[in-house]
């Protein structure tokens, strides 16, 4: 009986159609939401879809689905790649721009050639950093993103220009009467997905995803596959910026800049997992017009646009976390622990406590030894890689006041000019300290721009000119920079979440919030009081610089001489050794993540008070410097390596080349130039050579 019953293939058929449906899960569950949606989409549309909205619909999510499946190769490839956006406006605003000065009748061939070269050259330099000189991918791309904008900038600094009609083929052809042009378009990249998925190249970028030391130990050549990764994103960001330029026949160089959250939300929602090594470009595809059509959906039902980046970013969490519910997923593993801890906690066996009596008899040993040991080394001794990593940024600043002196005369030698660099840098001193450290764990706040912006809304919406109003206006604003931040922590620790993936998601809801409570266009202004303690001066002195004076000495102390700042370092230095040593890591991984709340808040609160009023998107031009200042610091950007007053030296560094190129005749856009460069410098010489 037993062998009549083992013969039977059925269980091992059942088991491979089961591993297979595994492995397609997330492309799957794609293909039926986007079908339950189109769905709901038709039983709410006043009449049966018709060609104009499937036309519609197709050219409409195309770019984003394009620029997805090159986010898509990257992510496989166990990367990120934060430039894509940036890639697309720097497509749309050449093409605009240059359409006059080349030839007038080249075709849609010759146009989609120099879209797609200017992203394989983007995608080139990213992959030239990260393949080769083995650079995070987050720092390079975060650098390159930057520079593309002010390239952008400089080629073309607001909307104009005049796109070739030839590109209007794009979106305005039809090869049947039920089949738009942007379809065929998405079936011949599918097309080339399912070549290129079957060549040595393809199963490389799994190999790579999946376990880069067993890809190189079975024979994979990583450094190149991931340098050509790089480039076939790039090219697909290219043809991505070349499908928008013929949809919207002109160019707008911001126009890619909101695209960031909706790529890596449509490549999660299609089923790849972060990381790399699952998923593939089709989910993407699906991703992409999931997200459009819940835009669409919530329009139909009379929402607000405002709700969109929240949508979005909410879609974001929801998705990773259902592509991580499985048994080995972190709210199991975190229940699990739970569970393990308390019985070890009843035992007396967590590493804490065991430990305690342990570092009890080593105070003991190291007291009772103290009078006999010999004095302790020099400062220059015991300070030695602090000083190695930090004293660049602060030589560096030194030659920035040796130029300005040369190029402004005399202020580099005059208080007013040192005055002005403090209040102008205490923006970015105060960011430092938050950023810096999650950046000391190993982690990324993307999400500080919108949590000035709205703090500072918040504030001057309360405040209205009324200095009694900042009595409970403060209190309030600084509560929200921290919930934000509890917010974050939760979901990284708890969840399981990417900190990138938290913190963009989050920055997208911060943007819809602000929206919403604005109404698009911010009111209020900053009381008296906190605009003298900005721009007033007491025997020369504003007063925001005590202020300043106070937070760096809190913060040197914060992070250098209390059990946070050691908790901090080593989770930096390894979370696993961490946690066996008795380090709360949850607890504060949250705290990290409330602290840099609670500094954006701070900086949302000065801006209104140094601006007089608070903006929409007033912290944008903070992100890149924010993490700039702790990069050029010599911090390591993967966590456990760094110090206070680096990221000092760095605001210094950063704060003075922008005062020394404000007062020269070079255009606005060089500043993001520049600062992508340094900070790409900055990584290059201060790198960890062991890596």
């Amino acid at each position: 009986m037993s062998d009549t019953v083992a013969a039977k293939p059925l269980p091992r058929t059942s088991f491979l159609r089961g591993l297979r449906l595994s492995r397609h899960r997330g492309l799957l569950i794609a293909i039926a939401v986007f079908a339950a949606l189109f769905l709901f989409a038709d039983l709410i549309s006043p009449g049966p879809i018709s060609y104009f909205e499937v036309s519609y619909l197709s050219s409409g999510g195309a770019t984003l689905a394009i620029a997805a499946v090159g986010e898509t190769f990257v992510i496989l490839s166990g990367g990120f790649d934060l430039s894509a956006g940036a890639v697309i406006s720097l497509v749309n605003v050449v093409l605009a721009s240059n359409y006059a000065m080349g030839d007038p009748d080249a075709g849609l061939f010759f146009w989609t050639l120099v879209g797609i070269g200017i992203g394989t050259i983007t995608g080139a330099f990213n992959g030239f950093f990260v393949a080769f000189l083995r650079l995070q991918p987050i720092v390079v791309t975060l650098s390159t993103m930057f520079i593309v904008q002010g390239v952008t900038l400089l080629i073309m600094d607001k909307p104009g220009g005049f796109v070739a009609p030839s590109l209007g083929i794009y979106v305005g052809d039809a090869i049947t009467e039920w089949l738009p042009m942007p379809i065929v378009l998405l079936g011949v990249v599918i097309l080339f997905w399912l070549w290129l998925k079957g060549t040595r190249f393809g199963t490389a970028i799994y190999a790579v995803g999946s376990d880069p030391d067993a890809a190189r130990s079975a024979g994979v050549r990583s450094s190149w596959v991931l340098f050509f990764v790089y480039v076939l994103a790039g090219g697909f960001y290219g043809l991505a910026g070349t499908f928008i330029s013929g949809q919207t026949g002109s160019a707008d160089p911001l126009i890619g800049n909101p695209m960031l959250l909706q790529i890596f939300a449509a490549v999660v929602v299609g089923g790849t997992v972060l990381g790399g090594g699952r998923g593939g470009p089709v989910g993407s595809i699906f991703g992409a017009y999931i997200l459009m059509m819940v835009v669409n959906i919530l329009l139909v039902l009379n929402v607000s646009a405002y709700y969109s980046t929240i949508a979005e970013g909410l879609i974001l969490i929801l998705a990773v976390l259902a592509a991580s519910v499985s048994s080995d997923s972190t709210l199991a593993r975190q229940l699990r622990d739970a569970r393990s801890r308390i019985s070890a906690w009843r035992g007396g066996r967590l590493p804490g406590q065991i430990g305690t009596a342990v570092h009890r008899l080593s105070l003991a040993a190291r007291e009772a030894g103290a009078k006999s040991s010999s004095p302790l080394p020099a400062f220059r001794v015991r300070h030695a890689e602090t000083l190695r990593y930090a004293l660049p940024a602060y030589i560096c600043f030194v030659v920035v006041i040796v130029v300005t002196q040369a190029v402004l005369g005399n202020a580099a030698f005059n208080w007013t000019y040192y005055n002005s660099l403090i209040v102008l840098s205490s923006f970015l001193a105060i960011l430092a300290l938050g950023q810096g450290t999650v950046i000391l764990t190993g982690g990324l706040d993307l999400s500080v721009p919108w949590t000035i912006a709205l703090c500072g809304i918040l504030l001057a919406g309360m405040v209205k000119g009324s200095d009694a109003a900042l009595i409970y206006a403060l209190p309030i604003v600084l509560v929200v920079g921290c919930l934000i931040g509890i917010v974050n922590g939760l979901g990284i620790v708890f969840l399981g979440l990417s900190p990138i993936v938290m913190t963009l998601a989050t920055n997208g809801i911060l943007q819809g919030l602000a929206l919403i409570y604005s109404g698009g266009t911010p009111d209020g202004f900053s009381s008296p009081m906190l605009r003298a303690f900005m721009t007033s001066k007491i025997f020369g002195i504003t007063p925001v610089v005590f202020f300043i004076a106070a937070f760096v000495v809190f913060a040197v102390v914060l992070l250098g001489r209390t059990p946070f700042g050691r908790r901090v370092y080593g989770i930096g230095n390894g979370l696993r050794v961490a946690e066996l040593s008795g380090i709360r890591t949850g607890r504060t991984l949250v705290l990290v993540y409330m602290l840099s709340g609670l500094c954006a808040a701070l900086v949302g609160i000065l801006l209104t008070g140094f601006s007089g009023q608070a903006s929409l998107g007033m912290g944008d031009e903070y992100l890149l410097p924010s993490i700039a200042v702790v990069v050029v610091g010599g911090a390591l950007i993967t966590g456990g390596r760094g110090h206070y007053l680096g990221m000092l030296g760095g605001v210094l560094l950063l704060t003075g080349l922008q005062t020394l190129l404000a007062g020269t005749t070079l255009p606005y856009a060089t500043r993001a130039i520049l600062f992508g460069l340094v900070v790409l410098g900055a990584v290059i010489a201060l790198r960890d050579r062991r890596s």
